[in-house]
């Protein structure tokens, strides 16, 4: 009787061998822990593009797409490891743009917050709304590792390597954000994260404050939000709040800290409009039920805009 796991030494060796090559393959294929390169990469990175110069940048109509996608696919023929934040210096170059004073928004674990916050440039422009940022948001995308062309199986991510190459696009992008934002600079962070509001390491921490320019920048304000009702684990001068409150006054910058910035909060209660998080008192609680009786007649695009108009009054 073979031993187990030997029944292969009765296959004849050239069907062995293709075996073996096709668990080889499907192992290069699978070998990473991030998803493989978005279908249709060129197409959606063109599209992007096109849409950003026509419906929010006209001003930027002289950039070029397509020279904008071949400074970008240069990383396409690296392996997968061996992207460097340099590697985008065109992409960046020909793809960055002005960012309007004041309405630079910065955060960490909030990513969709801020995107329906910002309204497509309309209130703020967080990084995800700049061309550039705009061009990669949501995509993946590597070459094999040892043959030519994309691998749309998997990824690496910084779990596998550092030197990934959507890693890599993310940490240029963001010194780059971070370098051309001027004004009163804004800080969305998640008071409810059990891994702490402000991330020791991380993109805001390494590759965005240290590259605010102080000369640009007048003063820093930091929204720490919480979930409705979810845990309130951070807020202001608690934890690491607290640790980048530390860290901002050291190298000089002015900042403030507002708990559950108001404006923001009510854009979350439109999902949340019974829970008692979201009670607000005295003419304040008039106005919400106001507001609801329009979100219900006329939808959230209406009831969204006007409670924060009506926060940011309350606040004045």
């Amino acid at each position: 009787m073979a031993a187990p796991g030997c029944a292969l030494s009765r296959w004849p060796l050239s069907a062995l061998l293709l075996l073996l090559a096709a668990r080889g393959a499907d192992h290069a294929d699978a070998q990473w822990s991030g998803e493989g390169t978005s279908p249709h990469l060129r197409s959606i990175f063109l599209g992007r593009c096109a849409e950003y110069l026509a419906l929010l940048g006209p001003q930027l109509r002289d950039k070029n797409c397509t020279a904008i996608w071949e400074a970008f696919k240069v990383v396409l023929e690296k392996d997968p490891c061996s992207v460097l934040p340099s590697d985008y210096d065109l992409f960046i170059n020909l793809s960055r743009h002005y960012i309007p004073r004041d309405k630079s928004l910065f955060w960490e674990h909030n990513q969709f917050l801020v995107a329906n916050y910002a309204d497509n440039t309309r209130r703020f422009m967080p990084l995800s709304d700049t061309l550039y940022g705009r061009t990669g948001d949501f995509l993946s995308w590597c070459r094999q590792q040892n043959a030519p062309g994309l691998n749309y199986e998997s990824c690496p991510t910084s779990v596998d390597c550092e030197n990934n190459a959507v890693d890599s696009f993310w940490k240029r992008a963001s010194l780059q954000y971070a370098k051309d934002s001027s004004g009163v600079i804004h800080v969305m962070l998640n008071g409810s994260e059990p891994t702490g509001a402000y991330p020791i390491k991380g993109f805001f921490a390494d590759y965005e404050v240290p590259y605010f320019q102080k000369d640009k920048v007048t003063r820093i304000e930091i929204w720490v939000m919480h979930e409705i009702g979810g845990p309130k684990l951070e807020s202001c001068s608690e934890g690491s709040v607290k640790i980048l409150e530390k860290r901002l006054k050291e190298v000089g910058f002015q900042h403030s800290c507002i708990n559950d910035y108001l404006p923001v909060k009510l854009l979350k209660c439109v999902d949340h409009s019974t829970h008692p998080d979201c009670a607000l008192k005295s003419a304040a609680a008039s106005i919400q039920r106001e507001v609801a009786s329009i979100y219900t007649e006329q939808g959230a695009s209406l009831a969204g805009p006007l409670l924060v108009a009506l926060a940011a009054g309350a606040q004045r």
